[in-house]
């Protein structure tokens, strides 16, 4: 279970929006700088932010990357992917159980 989230939707959309907008008001602003700038104000941190803004962008199509919802894909199919292959043991193993029961029933 994941951790509980110490900001909200809400916070996260608006910080995000506030770089964004600190970016363009101020074209020669990198990302870093405005993240600098803008985390503190809000009580989060410049990495924290960044990383939003880092995957805000890829998943608006503005940079290349894994969008939020395809990584969310990606971890539901290998978990699939994982329940598949533990019910193919199971059933691999009962085979097996049920074949040599089966040949034993036949040499008695």
């Amino acid at each position: 279970m994941p951790a509980p989230r110490k900001f909200t939707d809400e916070m996260r959309e608006r910080a995000k929006r506030m770089v964004r907008e600190a970016r363009q008001q101020e074209p020669g602003l990198s990302v870093n700088a405005a993240c600098k700038r803008i985390g503190p104000q809000l009580g989060i941190t410049p990495d924290t932010l960044r990383g939003w803004f880092r995957q805000a962008q890829v998943d608006d199509g503005e940079a290349p990357g894994t969008t939020t919802t395809e990584s969310e894909e990606i971890k539901r199919l290998r978990r699939e992917n994982a329940e598949l292959r533990r019910a193919n043991e199971i059933l691999k193993t009962a085979s097996a159980f049920f074949a040599a029961a089966e040949l034993d029933r036949h040499i008695r």
